[in-house]
C-alpha cells in the first residue's frame, strides 16, 4: 500500500515551540467506537528536530506499515506511554470520560514530562497548553506517532482477546460492529469484554430479539477494523 498523499508536518508543534514549550506530546486514541475491548490512548514526545518521519495517520496505512512505523516511533521517541480504559471503566465513566482518564494516565507516565499537548480534537482537561485541531493524526507528526502506537497496541490486545474469547472474531474486526460480530453476538451472547453501556450491547441484554432489526454496521469504521 502506498503512503497517503497527506503528509504530517510540524506546524502545530511550532506554535508551541514559538512560546517556549519544546517538549510537545502528541496524544491519540484507538477503539472509541468499538463495541468490545478497551479504548487505548498513546502519548508521544518526539525529538524537537523538525525532521521528516514516515509516520502517518494509522487509519490510512496497512497493518504491516503500522507495525513498521510504530517500531520506528518507539525507537526515536524521547518518551512514550500507552494506557487502556477497559469496558468496566467505559461503562462507568462513558467513553469520553474513560478516554480522558486513559490519556491522563499516559501523560503522567511520560518522562520527561510534557510542556504542551496536541490532540486529535480531544479537548483534554489540562493546565498544559493544548492544541486540539480536527484530523491532527494526519497533520501532526507527534499525533501521527501516537496514533500508530495506540492502534498497533490495541490491535495486539484484540488478537489476545480473540484467543481468550473464541468465536467472536475479535482478531479480525477488533471489536467493532461488523456483520460477523453481530452474528457472533446472536449466537454466543455478550462476553465479559463487551461494553454494556453501548446501545447495541444494551439492546441485546434488554431485548434479545430487537438487536438486529436495524443495520448497525457503520461502513465509516471499516478503516479502523483493518
Amino acid at each position: 500500500m502506498p503512503l497517503p498523499s497527506v503528509t504530517p508536518d510540524w506546524a502545530f508543534e511550532r506554535e508551541h515551540w514559538r512560546r517556549g514549550f519544546f517538549r510537545v506530546a502528541g496524544v491519540d486514541e484507538a477503539g472509541r467506537g468499538a463495541w468490545a475491548g478497551p479504548v487505548t490512548v498513546a502519548a508521544v514526545i518526539l525529538p524537537g528536530l523538525a525532521q521528516e518521519y514516515p509516520f502517518r495517520d494509522s487509519k490510512q496505512l496497512s497493518a504491516a506499515q503500522r507495525e513498521e512505523f510504530a517500531a520506528e516511533v518507539r525507537r526515536v521517541a524521547l518518551t512514550f506511554a500507552v494506557e487502556h480504559a477497559w469496558p468496566e471503566e467505559i461503562d462507568r465513566l462513558n467513553i469520553l470520560g474513560a478516554t480522558h482518564a486513559a490519556a491522563a494516565r499516559a501523560l503522567a507516565r511520560l518522562d520527561p514530562s510534557p510542556q504542551a499537548l496536541i490532540t486529535d480534537y480531544l479537548k483534554l482537561r489540562t493546565d498544559l497548553p493544548l492544541l486540539a485541531p480536527p484530523k491532527a493524526d494526519a497533520l501532526s507528526y507527534s499525533v501521527a506517532a501516537a496514533s500508530l502506537l495506540a492502534k498497533t497496541e490495541r490491535d495486539r490486545l484484540m488478537r489476545e482477546l480473540d484467543e481468550q474469547h473464541p468465536g467472536y472474531g475479535f482478531a479480525g474486526h477488533k471489536g467493532y460492529g461488523a456483520p460477523g460480530h453481530r452474528a457472533a453476538l446472536r449466537e454466543l451472547g455478550v462476553s465479559a469484554i463487551h461494553r454494556r453501556s453501548y446501545a447495541p450491547i444494551r439492546a441485546l441484554l434488554e431485548q434479545p430479539q430487537g438487536l438486529f432489526e436495524q443495520p448497525l454496521f457503520d461502513p465509516s469504521l471499516s478503516n479502523e477494523m483493518k
